[in-house]
């Protein structure tokens, strides 16, 4: 059999590569017995395709895709090294190298562990992304040189973990310097790949490798994180408590009606609903009153002709009183207090008005 094959490679003078389901191959050597070519044997290169010769482990013509009779004449580097002054007619020994320049999409990046970073609305969070990329030889040179070795098959799965690594610590620098807030990074996906692409084709150039394209197809956050904003998002969903509660029990009517005493049960229900509701109605509307002022515990809000004024002192609350300004009928609030009232209602400001004159008689 060795004999045969022997006997076969000597045979054969075409120097070819046809991929067939190897769509992650990205280079080939092709298979020659003791890595003998003939002199004028025909070399075929098709298209997304390089051909280079590899004399005694340098690196020597590379070819771009067309037909050749290897001959001198086209092998002016092997020639130089091997010392050919005035052409050859025996076999010689090179290996062949064939190099896909074709676009390998596809790939897959991805964080194996959260990316901390600092967010301007929620503080530190932790973020995890995946996405995809497409890559393309551009430098066959730098790539043999680099990655490739005396492996006889080099795939896109040799390679794929360490382009993963390098996208996502690029990526990791390139979501603090972008400085998006999370609840918008969902709307800037193509933005942020074409920045980490710029950002880490640089990483790539060595190996003779070019990003071609770079997508994030996902960015999320933590599920306990994700599970508070569901909440807060539905409470916003929800608005009025009082109406929500209100629909809720009449959506539960038609079957109250159908128990005996579901009617009283739900009744009770609807009267402590609305008041739980009440409850936290009040509790926002409480939220919306204004803050206390603080080492002012006696100052006053007043309402002057639908406007809020305030926070005032008891004496300027006296001098307003003398004025006109402040009237036992002015709505007042301060903080402790449950809801705006009149001045007069309220015991610290009642002793204001005992000096104030009462109104001017009206002339007859």
């Amino acid at each position: 059999m060795a004999l045969w094959d022997k006997l076969r490679g000597e045979l054969v003078d075409i120097i070819q590569w046809i991929p067939q389901d190897a769509n992650d191959v990205m280079v080939w050597r092709f298979p020659r017995y003791d890595n003998e070519i003939k002199y004028g044997a025909q070399l075929i290169v098709r298209e997304s395709q390089v051909a280079a010769f590899i004399n005694e482990g340098k690196l020597a013509d590379i070819f771009s895709p067309g037909q050749y009779t290897l001959t001198t004449q086209n092998l002016p580097i092997l020639s130089t090294l091997r010392g050919w002054k005035y052409g050859f007619e025996s076999p010689f020994k090179s290996e062949v190298y064939f190099v896909s320049t074709r676009i390998f999409t596809d790939r897959k990046w991805g964080t194996k562990n959260p990316i901390m970073m600092r967010d301007a609305e929620f503080g530190p969070v932790r973020l995890r992304a995946f996405g995809n990329f497409q890559i393309k030889v551009t430098d066959p040179s730098a790539l043999l040189r680099q990655l490739t070795g005396t492996d006889s098959t080099f795939t896109t799965d040799q390679l794929d973990d360490q382009l993963r690594d390098m996208i996502v610590s690029r990526f990791a620098d390139v979501i603090g310097q972008a400085k998006i807030p999370v609840l918008d990074l969902a709307a800037n996906y193509q933005q942020l790949g074409k920045f980490i692409q710029n950002h880490i084709q640089p990483d790539f150039t060595p190996f003779g490798l070019t990003i071609v394209n770079l997508f994030v197809e996902n960015i999320s956050l933590p599920d306990e994180v994700e599970a508070a904003l569901d909440k807060r998002t539905s409470m916003g969903v929800i608005g009025n408590l009082n109406a929500f509660t209100q629909f809720q029990v009449a959506n539960s009517l038609p079957d109250a009606a159908k128990n005996p005493g579901g009617l009283g049960a739900i009744g009770a229900s609807f009267g402590m609903g609305a008041a739980m509701a009440g409850a936290v109605g009040q509790s926002f509307n409480n939220q919306s009153a204004p803050p206390p002022i603080p080492n002012q515990s006696n100052a006053f809000f007043i309402a002057n002709n639908g406007k809020q004024t305030g926070p005032h002192s008891l004496d300027e609350l006296s001098s307003l009183a003398t004025g006109g300004q402040f009237t036992p009928q002015t709505l007042v609030w301060r903080n402790g207090m449950a809801q705006w009232s009149p001045a007069s209602s309220v015991n610290e400001l009642s002793s204001l008005f005992a000096n104030v004159p009462p109104p001017l008689p009206t002339e007859k």
